[in-house]
């Protein structure tokens, strides 16, 4: 296993090098100067001012150069300064990272707890209603976009409900006097996170049940789940230790694609609840003309989407021990 994933690291790195070079040169395309971002849009500058700017951000150097030079810092650690925020890159991702995995890991749970029952039932009750109603459910929150039924929950129950947040983490008059207690906090941010958690459970909701769905069915009709019932179990027996175990590996394959959406974020949601994500951080910083954060955001996604690939893998042999690893 430790040879297997060994060889997947190393793996990792040319493909990390190409994409390295596909987002350096797609976020150097874009429109914009990052020299009037630094000092910000209307500001009266001096050409000296501007020209030393550019040799501070290395903008007199050649396209490859620079690009030599941003890998070379990233292979060090240093991921470079934002300059709107005018903080270091690796501090702004730290700061922000945890209030999107916070919200994405909440709405995961939420919506396994209740996907994994549901396409369980609908495969066991295959073409009754109970399974017809939960597709077309399915359907609907796989087709919604996510910032409509965002909007939609904000105007029926966000805007309805007497004190319920429809913005935010946290409320601005309490995060700025102190908390009394750390309860308290931990009260306020589940009352902010309401909203956000239930759109995104409700997408994620529709993709697992029917993943969980369409393996069940395969799997409930085998040869071993019905001398498994020939035996006597109890259905219950059959269905969750018997056939739910040997229907886990697509949703183990889902799991594992969206491990890097924990901490890449909502990008769309973060911006309609105006969540302190690292979604909304990476929108604001491509309006803004950061590139450095933008570059690093992006390659952290990346990183995050290749490991969540290898770890997906290495599930496989842990569900379905039949998959060798060398493989």
């Amino acid at each position: 296993m430790l040879k297997y994933v060994f060889k997947r690291i190393l793996a990792m790195i040319p493909v990390l090098f190409i994409i390295s070079i596909v987002i350096f040169g797609t976020v150097k395309a874009m429109p914009g100067d990052e020299v009037t971002a630094y000092f910000g849009a209307g500001s009266k500058v001096t050409q000296e001012q501007r020209d030393h700017v550019r040799e501070l951000l290395g903008l007199d150097k050649s396209l490859p150069e620079q690009y030599v030079r941003w890998v070379g810092r990233m292979c060090t650690g240093d991921l470079g300064s934002s300059i709107t925020l005018k903080k270091p890159v690796g501090t702004i991702i730290g700061d922000y990272v945890w209030n999107t995995f916070y919200l994405n890991v909440v709405s995961l749970i939420v919506a396994l707890i209740f996907a994994i029952p549901v396409g369980i039932k609908q495969a066991v009750k295959k073409g009754t209603v109970f399974d017809n109603f939960w597709t077309v459910f399915s359907l609907l929150g796989i087709s919604v976009p996510t910032f409509f039924f965002a909007l939609v929950l904000i105007f029926f129950v966000g805007l309805q409900i007497p004190g319920m947040p429809i913005n935010g983490m946290r409320d601005t008059m309490l995060s700025s006097f102190g908390y009394s207690s750390i309860f308290q906090e931990i009260g306020d941010i589940a009352l902010h996170s309401i909203l956000p958690v239930i759109v995104l459970a409700f997408s994620s909701f529709a993709s697992f049940s029917r993943y969980v769905r369409n393996s069940m069915v395969e799997v409930i009709n085998m040869d071993y789940v019905r001398t498994a019932r020939s035996k006597g179990l109890k259905e219950k027996t059959v269905i969750y230790k018997h056939a739910f175990k040997n229907a886990q590996i697509p949703l183990v394959t889902l799991l594992g694609l969206y491990i890097p959406s924990l901490f890449s974020g909502a990008v769309i949601l973060e911006s309609v609840f105006i969540w302190p994500g690292i979604g909304k951080v990476l929108i604001d910083a491509i309006n803004q003309r950061d590139n450095s954060l933008v570059m690093a955001c992006l390659m952290f996604s990346a990183l995050l989407m290749l490991l969540g690939n290898l770890l997906s893998d290495v599930c496989y042999t842990l569900v379905d021990p039949r998959i060798k690893v060398d493989e």
